[in-house]
């Protein structure tokens, strides 16, 4: 399941989902959770919500094993991590949807969003990660 940890470095979360469309709502769930119990401002919650939807649905789409997701919050950056298992699948990249297309905009949320994005290879595939900058509420 998950651990929500309290480090020297920070506040951290991470569990495993399940290669199914339901764990798109449960991370959005667990992500409003983590940053309420952080004491984060509700503008986070709705910005990360909306770009961890993004993540867990690229990484559904283009994974056939069980995701990783990872949540932290340090010195005022808010970190996502989704990991796939999916050795084959190309690293992702920001295209230009035309009108008419259902899809391939969430990069592009992602880019307009967070603070910085990127990914990278890991063993079994890939992960996708964004950070946003992200302050608690003053006392």
């Amino acid at each position: 399941m998950n651990a929500l940890l309290a480090t020297p470095y920070g506040l951290e979360t991470s569990c495993s989902f399940a290669p199914e469309s339901a764990s798109v709502p449960q991370a959005r769930h667990l992500t409003r959770a983590c940053l309420a119990d952080w004491g984060l401002h509700e503008e986070h919650s709705t910005v990360a919500e909306l770009l961890v939807s993004e993540l867990m649905t690229n990484a559904l789409r283009h994974s056939r094993g069980t995701i990783r997701f990872a949540l932290s919050f340090q010195d005022g950056l808010l970190r996502c991590e989704v990991e796939d298992a999916d050795p084959d699948s190309r690293l992702p990249r920001v295209c230009r949807a035309r009108d008419d297309e259902e899809r391939g905009r969430g990069l592009h949320l992602l880019e307009l969003l967070s603070c910085c994005w990127g990914s990278a290879r890991t063993t079994d595939g890939k992960a996708v990660w964004f950070e946003l900058v992200a302050n608690a509420p003053e006392a």
